[in-house]
């Protein structure tokens, strides 16, 4: 006869799951595809020898892409938590890895909600062309209402302010709503709706007079890039970028798979379902910035933008001048909003579980308290006649230094500190269909640490030499560097807190660290067992530990 497990106090529960293995894609395809793959992709490909950019940016999803999301997915499903609780299983000196990611997350998801809010009025601008003849001037004077200086300020823009407030509010009720109601039901009508709306406007932007120049600007290749290094760099930030791997979203998502799951398989669907939505974007782009610099009598050159530039200045220029403008304008603007609400809804997420993992509230709990803090301060920096600024510099510090680093030091750790990259890949190699081995150590021992430390290292020097843009020193200071440094020293004071004994450290059963395992995906030594649970075909509970969690005082 079989011992029963004897659970903690208050009983054991199961984390959440998605449905199935087509919800996590959507899913994690929802949040690697964003504003980044819109208005950054095109540009990045231009400056960098245009088709030729192809071939490094393919080099980097298979060497560095690819590789970082199975290695984000492996610790997520093996180790079944949020960053911090992952980390805190892999190791209990490793949590404030953790931590530093759902920082990121914080700051990146406060800023995104007010791109969100400009592109929902720009669906809306667009139906009547509200710019007029400048769209430059009205973005930043008289819709944004930018203020001369960089002191934060409390005057809200009212056409900031209420949007934002609209998208809050949305995300209170998909997050509230769980991973099956909430999340995954978002990515499954907003990804859908996402495609079909942009692939009209490709179909639309290619009958534009002067498409073929802008495809030509953007594909004709120049290989005499590829010897320069900088082309390769831009290679891999670029698949870094649009991915969302690094800074936790990933491990939070596939936390929430079900025990047998094809992780590997998942990643190249992920992985390859993104870049062919770049590419798809790249057209789109620049084929209207094709009839753009056709209708102005100049070159493509003369025309090309990025971020919000080529949204909220280009674009409008071209809804004005083209035909069939406002369909354009409202497929584009929309677009953006549904990318972004994808990407935002995983971002936050990365929070609500952590938050949930460590005290153990309920969902609805965690939500409203999350997503009501973030709100009140993205409210507060982003929707003012400051918040552009205090965004920009927020934007470049938090993704160049912060999700960056965060990669490097996982990396880095995983791979050499605590030699654990080989269980890693027991694991993918377990559930997984594609199966990966020495190569794939090579790639994410030794590749990925020297790529990541080499974006990581120049940024730093570039921005600690030149400063940001025209930005007073004080500014970049504090919510630059400031901000950055902030997060690592928060995320040292959080890891040591005590885990709530309703915490789900406690609480949440994770059958991938027991006895009835996956073959060859033992527990690590001195890493929390969790507590134990045997397949339902077994009809009984595996033995734990009288102290599952703890591994001090482990059997």
């Amino acid at each position: 006869m079989s011992t029963q497990t004897a659970l903690p106090p208050g009983g054991a529960t199961r984390r959440e799951q998605f449905a199935g293995r087509w919800a996590f894609i959507l899913a994690a395809v929802g949040s690697a595809v964003g504003l980044g793959n819109i208005w950054r992709f095109p540009y990045v490909a231009y400056e960098n020898g245009g088709g030729a950019f192809i071939v490094p940016y393919l080099v980097a999803l298979l060497t560095a892409g690819i590789p970082l999301l199975f290695f984000d997915y492996a610790i997520g499903h093996r180790f079944k938590g949020s960053p911090p609780m992952a980390f805190r299983r892999l190791s209990k000196w490793t949590e404030s890895i953790g931590w530093w990611q759902v920082g990121i997350c914080f700051v990146i998801g406060v800023y995104y909600a007010a791109i969100i809010a400009y592109a929902a009025m720009y669906t809306w601008f667009s139906t009547h062309e509200a710019w007029g003849d400048d769209p430059e001037t009205f973005f930043f004077g008289n819709y944004l209402q930018v203020a001369d200086t960089f002191a934060p300020s409390l005057q809200f823009v009212p056409g900031v302010f209420w949007p934002m407030l609209v998208v809050w509010l949305i995300l209170l009720v998909v997050l509230g709503a769980g991973v099956r109601k909430g999340i995954a039901m978002a990515s499954m009508i907003g990804i859908p709706v996402l495609f079909v709306m942009f692939i009209a406007l490709v179909v639309v932007a290619l009958f534009l007079p002067g498409a073929p120049e802008g495809l030509n600007a953007l594909f004709t290749p120049n290989w005499s890039v590829l010897t320069d290094p900088q082309v390769w760099i831009a290679a891999y930030g670029q698949i870094f970028f649009s991915l969302s791997v690094g800074f936790g979203i990933m491990i939070t998502y596939s936390s929430y798979l079900k025990r047998r799951t094809n992780l590997t398989g998942s990643g190249l669907m992920v992985g390859f379902t993104n870049s062919s939505f770049e590419i798809l974007c790249g057209i789109g782009v620049f084929s209207a910035l094709g009839f753009m610099a056709q209708a102005n009598g100049v070159e493509v050159a003369d025309v090309v933008a990025n971020g919000i530039g080529l949204a909220f200045v280009a674009f409008p220029t071209i809804i004005s001048q083209a035909p069939a403008g406002v369909l354009i304008g409202v497929l584009f603007f929309a677009s953006l909003v549904f990318a972004g609400f994808t990407s935002l809804i995983s971002i936050l997420e990365v929070v609500v579980s952590a938050v949930k993992d460590k005290i153990g509230w309920s969902r609805w709990t965690t939500v409203i308290v999350v997503v009501g803090l973030s709100g009140v301060v993205s409210l507060l920096l982003f929707s003012t006649t400051t918040g552009i600024n205090t965004l920009d510099v927020t934007d470049a510090f938090a993704n160049n230094f912060g999700i960056v680093g965060a990669a490097l030091v996982a990396v880095v750790v995983v791979s050499w500190l605590l030699r654990r990259l080989d269980r890693m890949v027991s694991h993918l190699n377990a559930v997984s269909s594609f199966r990966v081995g020495r190569v794939y150590k090579v790639l994410v021992a030794v590749i990925l640490p020297i790529v990541l430390a080499y974006m990581w290292i120049s940024d730093i020097v570039l921005k600690a030499q030149d400063g940001y843009g025209d930005m007073p020193s004080w500014f970049v200071g504090t919510f630059g560097w400031g901000m950055s440094i902030a997060l690592i020293i928060v995320a040292i004071l959080l890891s040591l807190l005590p885990w709530s004994e309703k915490s789900g450290l406690h609480r949440e059963l994770n059958d991938n660290l027991g006895p009835e395992a996956v073959p060859g995906d033992e527990p690590p030594v001195g890493s929390a067992q969790g507590v134990q649970s045997a397949p339902a075909s077994h009809g009984r509970r595996a033995e734990a530990p009288a102290h599952p969690q703890n591994p001090e005082k482990g059997a």
